[in-house]
């Protein structure tokens, strides 16, 4: 039986990700012996199988994030660091989006310098960042070398903490990685509070036999269901790349920079309704009630929809494989089972 030590931090730990994420762990066989230190501004419940501590932080506090270095559990070896304002809460409220995006990654990255020298080596630090990095006039296909150039608050925040990231690993205060995720569909749950919401909303809420708004075009027929694409990704192949995100060797990472930008998928607001079309027929979408909204347009649209998967599958990512379809079929059979 191994007796290797892995405690993992995780913020944002209350939320979908973070719930499904320590589930994930506690299954790796490359994770023996997982305990946790979970963390969000409500308190998250704690996993089946493994011992946790659950706690409730305000993380823009650096007080109490100090807190989650000194629990009964000790210090973590792994930080999965999730937290954070999504993307329209936080073009709308610039103030405290800078204060959890860039402020609250600040103090915890200071902490894990602090706390990482008493385990004898730099805290792994998995910091996801998001797309909406880009913006500005970009090359059909975006590649590592690629200049972010953020057109949003938050994507300017998670672009400023990508450069923390790598500074202190650079300077080995940490053993960064940051994983820039495609956009997740189909999310489960509540709407989130992100621009990209109703990416999954116009899949899930029909599914789930209930009413959801498009904010791109005006009716079924409008042209800029065809024009607006998306990277994607299915919550399946996010967590999974969460997890190989933790096993990654450090010398794989290319010298100058600790991002990568997980594989994905492109496909059109078009294609999201005909594979729901083709998964739930027609009365599916007839639920969907069209309200164009420009500045939800102009955001999503300022991302990116392609990518070159390469350098990301080199260090051992995964993809989906087979488009929209058979993610729409694997919700509907999880909304039919109650799953979702």
């Amino acid at each position: 039986m191994s007796t290797e030590r892995n405690l993992v931090l995780i913020t944002g730990a209350a939320g979908w990700l973070g719930g499904i994420l320590s589930s994930a762990l506690i299954a790796d066989p490359k994770t023996p012996n997982v305990s946790f230190i979970l963390a969000d501004i409500v308190e998250p419940k704690a996993p089946e199988g493994a011992e946790s501590v659950c706690i409730k932080a305000d993380l823009t506090d650096r007080d109490e994030i100090d807190k989650l270095f000194n629990t009964k559990l000790g210090i973590p070896d792994t930080i999965y660091c999730l937290h954070g304002i999504m993307s329209r809460g936080s073009e709308d409220n610039f103030d405290l989006g800078v204060k959890v995006n860039i402020d609250s990654i600040r103090y915890m990255l200071e902490a894990a310098r602090t706390y990482g020298p008493k385990l004898g080596k730099p805290i792994k630090f998995i910091f996801t960042s998001s797309l909406a990095v880009y913006g500005g006039p970009l090359p059909d296909v975006i590649t590592p070398s690629t200049i972010a150039t953020p057109e949003g608050a938050y994507g300017m925040g998670k672009l400023s903490s990508e450069l923390l990231v790598n500074e202190y690993s650079r300077r080995s205060f940490i053993d960064g990685r940051i994983i820039r995720l495609p956009t997740i569909v189909v999310r489960p749950g509540v709407p989130s509070n992100a621009t990209s919401a109703f990416i999954s909303g116009i899949i899930r809420e029909p599914l789930k036999g209930i009413k959801a708004i498009c904010p791109i075009g005006n009716s079924i027929d409008s042209p800029e269901l065809d024009k607006l694409a998306a990277w994607l990704a299915s919550p399946e192949t996010t967590i999974n790349n969460f997890v190989i995100a933790k096993h990654v060797p450090a010398e794989k990472f290319m010298p100058h920079t600790r991002v990568v930008c997980l594989p994905g998928f492109t496909a059109t607001v078009r294609e999201e309704l005909d594979a729901l079309r083709k998964v739930a027929g027609e009365d599916a979408l007839k639920l969907l009630e069209f309200k164009d909204d420009p500045i939800n347009r102009r955001i999503v649209s300022s991302w990116p929809a392609r990518f070159d998967n390469s350098y990301a599958l080199g260090l051992g990512f995964v993809a989906d494989e087979g488009g929209m379809v058979p993610i729409v079929e694997r919700f509907k059979k999880d909304v039919e089972a109650g799953k979702a």
